[in-house]
């Protein structure tokens, strides 16, 4: 397992491929993170594609399409296409029924790469176990090196499930052991997911790297030094929310595992508490049902009803990139209760917005948050322990303070730039060891067939 950075300048550089097939089958980098299952993912993918294709390098993001009348090819930015393979009904689908559809799907992505000149696609690179099946299958024809990067894993999400959540099936967790033995390359988002790959699933160490996500910086930022209450009231106003008092948000997929309901039952836990603590708290919870949230989209509505917080807690659907920032610095606090993250691009968006956030403490946030430093983290999510932290929390606002600058300062270590440079990297090995394996492969053939004839 290596930590993936930039190649020092006495170093042999790999080689840079020219074009790389991005394989994203279940959702599209073209939807709006928040809702249904687009979300981190989806980030993740535009972003590092549109900074590949700065430094140089084509990306065609290979998805299925869900809707008709849309065109087969849509250019997202200059050197980056997005093709919308046509594989089942043009409609969104669970991902429980989406391995009915990997033959069509991989049908349409061979079909694509047979129009072009042979050897068009130096790499492949694929994104959550459904698209690693195809990538599994599409490196073989292709005679390119496959590297994968989870996003989930099936093993992890069952040993820490939210309550009344439903366990990933078995036919996941073979799907994953399947691509992690037959991908070229895998890349963990932190070291904790590498080791789950090479303690739960059994990868080699030498092929698995590190390479952590970013946060676009231009986008998430603190307003200006010194005006930070005007910047927070400037944003509340423009959501219609109480320019005084506290508030508290929520941005992600309303379901189980990103645990909103945590939140809530934690700002009840507090008012029985301390009733003073939340007098002038506002909860805001951005996001739109998502996984087995869809069984019941107005549970959270409901259950902040059946808690007695209804009065303190303000919905709203999911919010794009120009207003989430906004969101992100009209609060006080930013809460990812999360009861697993690969990584937590939330957190980090926050942090790089100057709000502190209260994390619990699994997976990649433990990473995106430093504890004490540019957040909190809580261990386990239990709704008194959350209700502690978070009137601990805004019961001090000189640490809030402290803790939004070094948010701000931790934010700025990650960036796109960044991760694009780790994965060429990562890229680069794979093409040069593919290759050389390649050639020893050929010079054994070559041997055996001379020792046949001899």
């Amino acid at each position: 397992m290596v930590q993936v950075g930039q190649a020092g300048p006495g170093d042999n550089p790999p080689p840079r491929p020219r074009r790389v097939a991005t394989l994203s089958v279940h959702t599209s980098p073209l939807d709006s993170p928040g809702t249904g299952d687009a979300g981190g993912m989806n980030v993740y993918i535009v972003e590092v594609s549109r900074r590949l294709a700065e430094a140089g390098v084509e990306v065609e993001i290979f998805t299925r399409a869900t809707a008709g009348g849309v065109p087969p090819v849509v250019e997202m930015a200059p050197g980056v296409r997005v093709r919308q393979v046509i594989s089942g009904p043009l409609e969104p689908l669970p991902k429980e029924d989406l391995p009915a559809q990997l033959c069509a799907f991989t049908a349409g992505v061979l079909r694509a790469e047979a129009a072009r000149a042979p050897g068009y696609y130096d790499l492949i690179h694929s994104h959550y176990w459904l698209s690693g099946q195809v990538g599994w299958l599409a490196k073989e024809r292709w005679g390119v090196p496959l590297v994968h990067t989870a996003h989930t894993l099936a093993k992890v999400k069952n040993a820490r499930l939210a309550a009344g959540d439903r366990p990933e099936p078995a036919p996941r967790i073979i799907g994953e052991e399947q691509v992690v033995t037959e991908a070229d390359h895998l890349v963990a988002n932190t070291r904790t997911e590498a080791g789950e790959l090479i303690d739960w699933y059994g990868a080699e160490a030498d092929r698995v790297s590190v390479v952590e996500p970013g946060v676009d910086l231009d986008r998430f930022r603190p307003g200006p030094p010194g005006r930070e209450q005007a910047t927070r009231a400037a944003a509340r106003r423009r959501f219609g929310l109480p320019v005084r008092g506290h508030l508290v948000a929520f941005a992600g997929r309303i379901q189980p595992l990103k645990a909103p309901d945590v939140l809530l039952r934690a700002v009840a836990a507090l008012r029985r508490r301390d009733p003073g603590a939340v007098a002038d708290l506002t909860v805001v919870v951005a996001g739109g049902p998502s996984g087995t949230g869809l069984d019941q989209p107005g549970a959270l509505i409901d259950l902040a009803r059946s808690l007695g917080v209804e009065d303190l807690v303000r919905f709203m659907p999911p919010l794009g990139h120009t207003d989430l920032p906004a969101l992100f610095r009209a609060a006080d606090l930013v809460a990812v209760p999360s009861y697993n993250e690969s990584f937590g691009l939330v957190a980090l968006e926050a942090q790089a917005c100057g709000t502190p956030v209260l994390a619990a403490s699994v997976g990649g946030l433990v990473t995106a948050v430093r504890d004490g430093h540019s957040g909190m983290l809580v261990d386990g999510h239990h709704p008194d322990d959350w209700g502690r932290a978070i009137g601990d929390l805004l019961a001090a606002p000189a640490l809030r303070d402290r803790l939004g600058r070094g948010a701000v300062e931790h934010a700025r270590q990650f960036s796109w730039t960044r991760t694009a440079a780790g994965l060429l990297d990562v890229y680069g090995e794979a093409v040069r060891a593919y290759r050389a394996a390649t050639a020893a492969g050929m010079s054994r053939d070559a041997d055996a067939l001379s020792a046949s004839v001899g």
